[in-house]
């Protein structure tokens, strides 16, 4: 899901704003024909644009009445499968439903068919149409990366865009797997992994270096020398030559042990000790393949799972599980298929793919991601041995992961059923909303949206809103949610204008045909249900900004949770209705609890990086004679702003462009001193 930040702390980029999609990697030559307008829909509006198809390779988009697109899809010749679609027999299902809903075709040419898959497989993931087949969950990988700007290169977690010299190593499945496997290698091979910032302002050597995890390169308790080897040592062990290292280290622990120095002996011991667990916690490797991806999928109840196992250097840095939306008539190979096209659009693809499934279009998928990658690329299904066991082994894991999720699904939807009924709902609801603010006495106030659908939490939509009116009394809790709301709701109406008749067949369509009901990202991004957190004010201040904006159509209610904000005695608010209370032990209550909770967590987690950010940023503006040119040297030589906090009169007066009188300002701004 694009450039972030460099160093990742949180696992998720939560922004205001939508992310921008990357261009089609190929360089289509758009076609001059311009089609006639095309009244009627279904087979004859097909049929008046195939005299205007070309026969060339391409991409195809069919579009519905109101111009969003339904289908994406690439052919060697587009004339000749656009001619497909005007044949009156021969479809299954989604593929009539598909037809009977297209108004008109949009054609691009492509020099050969391999650019035609990469540019369908991106803009399939720009554009969502709703009869592909999704890759949802589209997260990027985190990496590990020893970098190379720095006489003492540290090693750190990455996730994004490479900006940073250096080496990078993954992808990994989770921040959780880099997380181990960094603290392993601190142990196995003591490299620094703190920030460049806290290595200069080190006078003695941290905890880290105390409990063996770190050479403390920062004050000179080993040579630049002697680091740049073990630095060497934990590139070569990362790049698949794990085997080599471990025997170096064997030999210099047998030479120190020779010449009686035990104490060097023990050091040697543990690095072997650490770099034997890294390879314990790997469960299934290929010995034969040095990087490799595993896909295997899984269908059942009309639903997909895609397990990915990650290889690299031999070994296995951990597995991820996907559920891709498609259609029930879609056999597995074709989801599979598309799922892997669409997979490394944006990262880097190994140079052999190992799948569960015999694939329909593998030589030209191979083909695709050769050219993409720039190295050649292996596709293949295995019959017999290692490899074999190892997509057997993924395979069982995507069963199980689906037979999770399906019960996980299950419970929600009976969940989602309640509350369809208790609040009027003519459909399950696909995407609720949930707003609250956080704030400390009006200071550093923030609004905060997240969303639920059927299948829970989707927090790629969630959103947070700094609340900017220069007008709002500090504290003015219903004025915040107006603004939150206003803001909100414009631009859905500038970027996603309604379209009844395409809602009413999104909600037409789900559940009951047993399609694909479990989505991660919600269909429309208009809720089918807001939820305030607040009482009869806020709900009323909600209700009077929508009118305003010309949106009544959704219900609203709001949850206060009362005088003493006891768990359990929750009161609803809602138009037309009395205030009312659910049962204590109310399964929907504690649902709506958790939505609550988590719009609270979410809201009070970016109030309190706001204002940690302006504690950090105005805690030095505040004193006189402090510019931006001594702020960044005071940050730069401390490291933190609790750091320069607690320096001393001496260290502040060393600090470049910082004399004596200014040293004097900043203590004294810290150090208040008695009257």
């Amino acid at each position: 899901m694009n450039g972030r930040k460099t160093d990742i702390e949180p696992e998720l980029d939560l922004r205001d704003e939508d992310e921008d999609q990357s261009l089609p990697l190929a360089e289509p030559e758009a076609t001059d024909e311009s089609a006639p307008p095309v009244l009627a829909g279904g087979r004859a509006a097909i049929a008046a644009y195939l005299t205007h198809a070309p026969s060339t390779p391409g991409v195809y988009r069919m579009l519905d009445a109101a111009g969003d697109v339904l289908y994406v899809g690439k052919a060697k010749s587009i004339k000749k499968r656009i001619s497909s679609y005007v044949r009156p027999t021969g479809h299954d299902s989604r593929i009539a439903r598909m037809i009977a809903a297209t108004a008109s075709l949009e054609f691009v040419s492509t020099r050969t068919e391999t650019e035609a898959l990469l540019l369908e497989a991106n803009l399939i993931k720009r554009l969502r149409p709703r009869f592909n087949v999704l890759m949802r969950d589209d997260k990027s990988f985190p990496y590990i990366v020893i970098s190379r700007d720095h006489r003492a290169p540290q090693i750190l977690k990455h996730r994004g865009a490479r900006t940073r010299p250096g080496d990078y190593f993954g992808p990994f499945a989770s921040v959780w797997a880099v997380n181990r496997t960094i603290t392993a290698l601190q142990r196995a091979f003591l490299i620094r992994s703190c920030s460049d910032a806290v290595f200069e302002s080190r006078t003695r050597p941290c905890l880290l270096h105390q409990i063996k995890r770190c050479s403390a390169p920062c004050t000179g308790e080993i040579t630049p020398d002697a680091y740049a080897e073990l630095v060497r040592e934990s590139r070569e062990f990362l790049s698949g030559k794990s085997h080599a290292v471990k025997q170096l280290l064997a030999q210099e622990m047998e030479k120190a042990s020779d010449a009686l120095d035990f104490e060097r002996a023990a050091i040697y011991r543990d690095r072997l000790a650490a770099l034997s667990a890294i390879q314990s916690q790997q469960g299934v490797n290929l010995r034969g393949v040095d990087d490799a991806d595993v896909f295997a999928i899984h269908q059942a109840g009309g639903y997909n799972c895609v397990q990915v196992f990650f290889f690299r250097t031999g070994q296995n840095w951990g597995n991820r599980a996907y559920f891709p939306k498609a259609d029930r008539d879609v056999p597995a190979d074709d989801v599979l298929n598309a799922f892997i096209a669409q997979f490394y659009d944006d990262k880097p693809c190994p140079r052999t793919i190992l799948v569960s499934e015999e694939l329909p279009e593998r030589a030209l998928l191979a083909e695709a991601l050769s050219t993409k990658s720039g190295h050649s690329v292996e596709v293949s299904r295995p019959k017999r041995g290692e490899k074999r066991d190892v997509v057997d082994h993924a395979l069982a894991n995507a069963r199980e992961a689906l037979g999770r999720k399906l019960a996980e699904t299950s419970s929600q939807q009976a969940l989602l059923k309640s509350f369809a009924e208790l609040f009027g709902l003519p459909a399950l609801p696909r995407r609720i909303e949930v707003y609250d603010n956080s704030h400390i006495q009006g200071s550093n106030a923030v609004g905060a949206m997240v969303v639920a659908g059927p299948e829970g939490f989707v927090k790629n939509q969630y959103r947070k809103f700094n609340i900017r009116s220069d007008d709002l009394t500090p504290g003015d809790d219903f004025g915040m949610m107006r603004e939150v709301l206003e803001r909100r709701f414009k631009r859905l109406l500038s970027e996603h204008p309604r379209n009844p008749s395409a809602d009413a067949a999104i909600l037409a369509e789900p559940l009951a045909a047993g399609a694909a009901a479990v989505l991660g990202e919600a269909d429309t991004p208009w809720p089918d249900l807001v939820l305030i957190d607040g009482g009869q004010g806020q709900l009323s201040s909600a209700r009077d900004t929508l009118k305003q904006l010309g949106y009544t159509d959704v219900p609203l209610f709001a949850n206060a949770k009362g005088k003493y904000r006891d768990a359990g005695r929750e009161t609803f608010f809602m138009d037309g209705r009395e205030p009312f209370r659910l049962p204590p032990r109310d399964p929907l209550l504690y649902f709506i609890e958790r939505l609550r909770d988590e719009a609270h967590r979410f809201a009070i987690g970016s109030h309190r990086t706001r204002r940690k950010r302006d504690i950090r940023e105005g805690g030095l503006q505040e004193i006189p004679g402090i510019g931006p040119t001594r702020k960044r040297a005071l940050l730069n030589h401390f490291g933190t702003l609790k750091a320069i906090e607690r320096a001393s009169l001496g260290d502040l007066a060393k600090v470049p462009g910082v004399n004596a009188d200014t040293a004097r300002r900043i203590y004294d701004f810290f150090h208040e001193r008695p009257t």
